[in-house]
């Protein structure tokens, strides 16, 4: 619409009749109507909701409101917001934008409708007062002839509550609500603003991760919420001991990060031991009474030794995992290392080497004979894993599982070689095979997924497997493993104890495992024609498994003369090279006897 175009008329002002304090009549109810209320309140209505109507005419800047300001408002005495410029002195200060902004200042153009606007602020009601209160003001303006803004009218709606509750959310947004500190998001942008910065201006910083020590110890013995105190009263110590222009963060549960600009390897040192003096000079004072609390700290300078955030955060946990490992309550500032580098690439070619084989199906199986010591039959099987390289070469279990566990993908390994198994067991059945499985498999839910369903999809198959753990393993946690050999007898399996001896296990803690087969570590089965120390020691295992009901094994059995001694000594089988090693070939496909 143009200046001199025609234009629709203002619409009559808005709340008129509530400024007065006068409330519009209602017609009389028909003859034989519900009782109707003789009067409609808005002012009531309004009020009740926390809002209130106004009508600003900007040419003589008088303001009219709805008979309830005052209590909306809070105000005193009308007269004070009765003009625009009144209602003006009691805004914040630091309020980004109000209404008279919002009207004066609006870029948009009226096309006789008006121009619609909403936008939240401050006020207080009394200057001297603490009283503060935030509004939402949903108004629209008309402009006048000239086409600029004339009178505008609208709804204040008190929304301390509400901007409370958004406020707290933008807060938690950016902030640990425990300690008041940068949450990780916010502490790692700060940190890669850093880096880049310290890149740009070729200068140099620092990040610290600082570890509370005995964290889960402190939630076991006291409970979360004395573990809570010590977090945040160790955030307050760090605090209190940082430079300004450092940040610091909550990395994760019982980790702080802090990052240190314009720093040093001097100054990294010097700032990881004013924050482990902060830790440990004072007890910190619970609700549980006071408790001694200290941190290891892993720190990286950057962009010398590292020039990313990938890379700080990686770096300063291996400093961290190596101070732990060294000394609790220490610093370790992070060097670089030939002998972990050459490490850290193997671990790469290796994972790849590993997960390429899961995807590419080139996990086989070997299967190495284990006899009955009576007649020298074949009792069962034991099913070594292999992995075919791209070039055809094997790679045996023992060069595998080692790596495997260390990079966390045993268990996909191990389950590859149930299905393995189990598809042989399905194949021929009378077949009997055993599988070794690693501790981390023994408490993952996957695996056991995997082994119930297989069992109950093969009926007969449970009967003929044997599932076999190492005896180190098995000694980490006598509880854990004894519910693992439980829920595996429960499905009808065997369960046999791997390389017995090694681990030093007591007798006592055997029987209350409940396995049913000890293989005993070849390591004293194979000296023992010429060390009486380890005749000594078989055959006292065998005697006691032989007292507890228990099948015994004797792993690298090499010569007859070994096997005969073992089996006059009541030992139920033999493994090893007298009576076959590991072959990708199937034994029972080559004329061999297959268990009964």
């Amino acid at each position: 619409m143009t200046q001199n175009g025609p234009r629709h008329p203002l619409p009559a002002p808005a709340a008129r009749a509530e400024s007065s304090g006068m409330a519009e009549t209602a017609a009389p109810p028909a003859a034989g109507a519900a009782p109707q209320s003789s009067a409609l309140d808005t002012a009531q209505i309004l009020a009740s909701v926390g809002e209130t109507a106004y009508d600003w005419h900007i040419d003589t800047d008088a303001l009219q409101w709805s008979a309830n300001v005052k209590d909306v408002l809070l105000v005193a005495n009308v007269a004070t917001v009765s003009s625009g410029r009144s209602y003006a002195q009691l805004l914040e200060a630091d309020n980004s934008q109000a209404r008279f902004d919002a009207v004066m200042q609006s870029d948009k153009r009226d096309d006789g409708h008006g121009v619609p606007y909403q936008i939240q602020y401050a006020i207080r009601p009394d200057p001297g007062s603490d009283t503060k209160l935030w509004v939402e003001d949903t108004g629209r303006w008309f402009a006048g002839t000239d086409g600029r803004p004339a009178r505008a009218h609208g709804v204040l709606r008190v929304i301390n509550e509400r901007y409370e509750h958004e406020r707290r959310l933008t807060y938690l947004a950016r902030n640990d609500g425990l300690t008041g500190e940068l949450n990780r998001h916010h502490l790692t942008e700060v940190l890669e603003d850093t880096i880049e910065d310290a890149i740009r201006f070729r200068s140099s910083c620092g990040f610290l991760l600082v570890g509370i020590d005995n964290l889960a110890r402190i939630n076991e013995s006291y409970g979360f919420d004395i573990a809570d105190q010590v977090i945040a009263e160790s955030g307050k110590r760090l605090r209190s001991r940082m430079r300004g222009k450092d940040t610091l963060g909550r990395f994760s549960g019982s980790k702080f990060g802090l990052v240190l600009r314009d720093c040093t390897p001097d100054d990294l040192a010097t700032a990881a031991e004013r924050m482990l003096t902060a830790i440990r000079a004072d007890l910190v004072q619970t609700g549980a009474g006071p408790i001694a609390v200290t941190v290891t700290i892993g720190g990286v300078t950057a962009p010398r030794h590292a020039k990313s955030v990938a890379e700080v955060l990686a770096r300063t946990q291996e400093a961290l995992d190596s101070a732990a490992a060294r000394h609790r309550g220490s610093f370790l500032a992070f060097r670089p290392s030939i002998e972990r580098e050459a490490l850290r690439r193997e671990n790469v070619r290796a994972t790849d080497e590993i997960v390429a084989a899961l995807n590419e199906r080139r996990i086989f199986l070997a299967y190495e004979t284990v006899a009955a010591a009576s007649d020298r039959h074949p009792a069962f099987y034991e099913c070594l894993m292999r992995i075919r390289r791209t070039d055809g070469t094997l790679l045996g279990a023992g060069e595998i599982v080692p790596v495997a566990e260390r990079l966390g993908l045993v268990r996909l390994l191990d389950h590859r070689v149930l299905e393995l198994v189990v598809d042989e067991l399905v194949a021929a059945p009378a077949l009997q095979a055993s599988l070794n499985v690693s501790p981390p498999s023994t408490t993952d839910p996957d695996w056991w997924a995997g082994l119930v369903s297989l069992l109950r999809t093969h009926s007969g198959v449970a009967g003929r497997l044997i599932v076999e753990i190492t005896e180190s393993a098995a000694i980490q946690d006598i509880d854990e493993t004894r519910g693992f050999v439980t829920r595996v007898k429960d499905l009808g399996c065997r369960i046999a104890i791997d390389d017995f001896g090694a681990g030093y296990t007591s007798f006592r803690n055997l029987r209350k495992l409940g396995v049913d087969i000890v293989k005993i570590d070849g390591a004293f089965v194979s000296d023992i024609m010429r060390s009486e120390d380890d005749r000594a020691f078989v055959r006292t295992l065998i005697d006691l498994a032989k007292r507890l009901k228990l099948s015994t094994v004797a792993e690298w059995v090499q010569n007859e003369q070994t096997a005969r001694m073992l089996e006059a000594w009541g030992c139920d089988y033999l493994q090893g090279a007298l009576v076959g090693l590991a072959s990708t070939e199937r034994p029972w496909t080559t004329g061999l006897a297959q268990a009964g």
